[in-house]
C-alpha cells in the first residue's frame, strides 16, 4: 500500500474535526516596539495560517482522495452546500483557496508559439490508453481510460483523482473551474421534462431510469479573448422595382442598384467557449450556450471530488481553429450591416486580431447516455444554468399513427369542400 503524506484522519470516537497539525515550529519573536516616526493607528493583525490540505496524497498511484475527517468516510463536491461534504455523516468544510487567486487569462500568442516550437510535442501530447491504479480504500483496480481524470472506484465508490494530469508541467494548467449548481435532484426533474415533452420517443426510451447512464461530468474547455478590427471593401445593393412587359404579361420586376462601399468594423469577443474533448456530440454541447464562464473559481481539486472529470483531447491550436471560424462568421454579420442596403456582396476582408487571449476551464455536464437498439444517445445538462439539449430516437409506431391521423383530417376536409 503506497504511503499516505497527511496525517490519518481521527478514529470515529474522537470529536468530529480536521486533523491536529503536527510538526510546527516555535512562533517567532515579537517585533520590536515602534518608534515614533511609526506609531500604528490599530493593532497590526497577526498573519492568518493556511488551511491544512484536505486531500489524502497516494504517492505510488499518483492519486488523491478525500477522507472525512469526522467519521473517515469520504468527502465529495456537495452541489448544494457548494463545499466538501461527506454523505456518510453530514460534514462539511469550506473549499481551500489560496488567498489572493484568481482566473487570469493567458496570452495565446505565447501558447501558440510554445506549439510552433520545440515544446510542441509537449503541449498538444494526448492522454490515451489506460492507467490502472490501485484504490487505497479497498484494495480494489480503478481504470482511467483515455483523458479522463477523476472517477469513482468501481468496488468502493470511493472518488479518486490522477495527480498526474492536471498539475503535470507538460499539460497546459487548469486555469479555473466553473462549479456544478445543478444538483442531481435538479438535473434529473429537468431532464425528466425534456424526455417527456419528446412525445414521438419510443416509451422504452423514457424508462431512461432503468437503462441509462446518467453522471456529472466535468468537461475540458478553452475561452477565447479578441479584440478584432477589420477593414472591407464591397458593395451595397438596393432594390428598386420597375413595371415591364404588356397587356397580360405586365410584371412588376425586382431589381437591384449597386454601390462601391468600404469601410472598417470592430469585434470584441469575450471567452468564446471551445469543447476541447472528443466523444461528446459537438452540435448539442454548443446549444449549452452561454456558460457564466465570469463565475468560474481558481481551479482547486476539491471540486471534482466525487464528480468525472476529463483533461483536454484537442490543444490550443486545434480549438483556435474553431473559434477563428466562429469569430469570422460574427465579423462578416458585422460587416454586412455596416454596408446595409437590401443587399450586400463582401469583395475583401481583412482582420487584425489584437489582444489574443485564453482560459483553459473545467465546465460543468450532466451527461445522460442511453442505448436503444444498439445506439447510443446523449442529453446534456449545462450543470451551472440547466439547459438542456440532445438527441433521442422516434418511434415508428407513433409516426405512423401520426401519419394516420393526418389522413383522416384530410379526407374530412376534402368531405366537407366536396358536399
Amino acid at each position: 500500500m503506497a504511503a499516505d503524506t497527511p496525517t490519518p484522519p481521527p478514529i470515529p470516537n474522537q470529536p468530529a474535526g480536521p486533523p491536529p497539525l503536527t510538526g510546527q515550529t516555535a512562533p517567532p519573536p515579537p517585533p520590536p516596539p515602534p518608534t515614533t516616526a511609526d506609531v500604528p493607528t490599530s493593532p497590526a493583525s497577526a498573519p492568518t495560517a493556511a488551511a491544512p490540505d484536505p486531500a489524502l496524497h497516494h504517492v505510488t498511484e499518483q492519486t488523491r482522495t478525500y477522507p472525512c475527517p469526522s467519521c473517515g468516510g469520504e468527502l465529495v463536491f456537495d452541489i448544494s452546500a457548494q463545499k466538501l461534504g461527506c454523505p456518510a455523516c453530514g460534514h462539511t468544510q469550506d473549499i481551500v483557496e489560496t488567498a489572493g487567486r484568481a482566473v487570469v487569462e493567458q496570452d495565446l500568442q505565447a501558447a501558440m508559439a510554445s506549439l510552433r516550437s520545440g515544446a510542441a510535442n509537449r503541449l498538444s501530447q494526448r492522454i490515451e490508453g489506460e492507467k490502472e491504479v490501485v484504490c487505497q480504500n479497498c484494495g480494489g483496480h480503478t481504470t482511467f481510460t483515455g483523458s479522463l481524470t477523476s472517477t469513482r472506484c468501481p468496488y468502493c465508490a470511493t472518488p479518486i483523482q490522477r495527480e498526474d494530469v492536471h498539475e503535470a508541467p507538460d499539460r497546459l494548467a487548469v486555469d479555473g473551474v466553473l462549479p456544478f449548481q445543478v444538483d442531481a435532484k435538479q438535473a434529473k426533474s429537468a431532464i425528466d421534462g425534456w424526455i417527456k415533452s419528446r412525445w414521438l420517443a419510443p416509451g422504452e426510451f423514457k424508462k431512461y431510469h432503468e437503462k441509462g447512464s446518467f453522471a456529472s461530468v466535468y468537461a475540458a474547455y478553452f475561452t477565447y479573448d479578441a479584440d478584432a478590427h477589420t477593414r472591407y471593401s464591397g458593395q451595397r445593393g438596393e432594390n428598386y422595382t420597375v413595371e415591364v412587359g404588356s397587356g397580360d404579361n405586365r410584371r412588376t420586376e425586382t431589381r437591384t442598384r449597386w454601390h462601391p462601399v468600404s469601410g472598417r468594423v470592430q469585434n470584441v469577443f469575450d471567452d468564446l467557449t471551445v469543447l476541447a474533448n472528443d466523444g461528446f456530440d459537438p452540435d448539442h454541447v454548443h446549444d449549452l450556450e452561454p456558460w457564466p464562464t465570469a463565475s468560474a473559481q481558481p481551479f482547486s481539486p476539491e471540486f471534482l471530488a466525487g464528480h468525472l472529470c476529463r483533461t483536454y483531447d484537442k490543444d490550443i491550436g486545434e480549438c483556435f481553429g474553431e473559434a477563428q471560424s466562429r469569430m469570422k462568421a460574427t465579423i462578416d454579420e458585422t460587416v454586412r450591416r455596416d454596408i446595409g442596403g437590401d443587399k450586400q456582396q463582401v469583395d475583401q476582408v481583412a482582420t487584425d486580431f489584437q489582444d489574443l487571449s485564453f482560459k483553459h476551464l473545467l465546465l460543468p455536464i450532466w451527461l445522460l447516455t442511453i442505448s436503444y437498439q444498439g445506439k447510443p444517445f446523449q442529453t446534456f445538462i449545462n450543470g451551472a444554468t440547466g439547459e438542456v439539449h440532445g438527441d433521442y430516437p422516434w418511434s415508428k409506431a407513433k409516426i405512423a399513427a401520426l401519419v394516420d391521423a393526418a389522413l383522416v383530417v384530410i379526407a374530412i376536409l376534402v368531405a366537407l369542400f366536396a358536399g
